[in-house]
């Protein structure tokens, strides 16, 4: 069984990488928003707490992740385990899960310098229309500024702008940053494998190493 966490800064490419590792391991991925819209849905007792609280505009709590997590574990698709890609997202979270007992047997940090990653993100380009990725770099338009296809107008999503870039980057450094300590310490003594990939190369090269440690 191989219980996997995904780690790393927004644009760091965890998204390409988690269906590559899913594809590997034979496992589903599985993210809070996942966790939470499937809750809501099965109309749980779980289920209406949850959206009670999302209906109030409240934060779910990190108990509620907790369990959450634990029910998704016990689902058949999870037979031979799960990738959590940005979950868990904060120390309380982690420390929840653990004295939860809930087991993962891998960590997996993409890491990229904070510079790499505004580059990466403030160059995209996108059509509205039909949902088309450019990148002013490394999948530069035809003709700069239009798209390929209809000619159209070329915008910057408001996400990707260098300066929406920096803040979730300062968020992730301030919240989410500090689980590779979390799990790197815990690696030493609770047989759960940490380890660190360069994620400023190709997607095969990350996909390679990855491979190679789990």
């Amino acid at each position: 069984m191989k219980n996997i966490i995904l780690l790393g800064p927004p644009g760091a490419g965890k998204g390409t990488q988690a269906d590559l590792i899913c594809d590997l391991c034979s496992i589903p991925k599985i993210s809070t928003g996942d966790m939470l819209r499937e809750a809501v849905a099965s109309g749980s007792e779980l289920g209406k707490k949850v959206s009670n609280i999302l209906d109030t505009g409240g934060l779910v709590s990190d108990e509620i992740i907790g369990a959450l997590i634990h029910d998704r574990l016990s689902k058949p698709d999870c037979e031979k385990g799960a990738l959590f890609d940005g979950v868990p997202r904060t120390i309380g979270q982690a420390d929840q899960l653990n004295q939860m007992g809930i087991i993962f047997t891998h960590v997996i940090e993409i890491f990229v310098e904070d510079e790499e990653i505004v580059s990466r993100m403030s160059g995209r380009r996108v059509h509205s229309g039909s949902g088309r990725n450019y990148h002013i770099l490394y999948n530069p338009p035809q003709k700069e500024g239009f798209d390929d296809i209809t000619g159209e107008l070329l915008v910057q999503r408001e996400d990707d702008k260098p300066e929406t870039v920096l803040k979730r980057l300062k968020v992730y450094h301030e919240q989410t940053k500090p689980l590779t300590d979390f799990y790197n310490s815990l690696s030493n003594k609770d047989n759960i494998k940490f380890f660190r990939v360069d994620g400023s190369k190709s997607v095969e090269e990350v996909f390679e190493n990855i491979s190679k440690e789990i």
